[in-house]
């Protein structure tokens, strides 16, 4: 927390924001500017979900290469494909990043793959890394 107070401090914009610029020139160096005229956020958001919690959509699959810190044991994601919800729980069971086992509503999927199908349900998906 002290660490988001010191960068409101700063910058003076959001904590959640990508700023577009940093001023440089006295009295506003260091102040952040333009926070909600870029596409960074954009981009943030994607090397989140894509680089991070490894999730890539390919037409209606959805593949996962997690890439998480070794501290964090799972992660939780909501999906919404068309009218359908996808409930997508990660789990670290062992070391490493690749994923051993994917199971959409307690049945393994062969190719690792989460095929999405818009049946206006929801769906539990488990997917074990290590």
């Amino acid at each position: 927390m002290a660490r988001l107070l010191e960068q409101v401090t700063i910058y003076k914009t959001e904590t959640y924001v990508v700023a577009a610029e940093v001023y440089a020139m006295p009295p506003h160096v260091a102040w952040g500017g333009w926070t909600w005229y870029t596409g960074a956020s954009g981009w943030m958001y994607r090397i989140i979900v894509e680089s991070l919690l490894g999730m890539r959509l390919d037409v209606d699959r959805l593949h996962f290469a997690p890439c998480i810190p070794a501290d964090w044991k799972s992660f939780v994601l909501h999906y919404r494909y068309i009218e359908t919800f996808y409930h997508i729980r990660v789990e670290r069971a062992g070391s490493g990043c690749k994923v051993a086992n994917v199971t959409v509503d307690g049945l393994e999927q062969n190719d690792g793959a989460v095929h999405l199908n818009d049946d206006r349900k929801e769906h539990n998906v488990e997917i074990k890394m290590g």
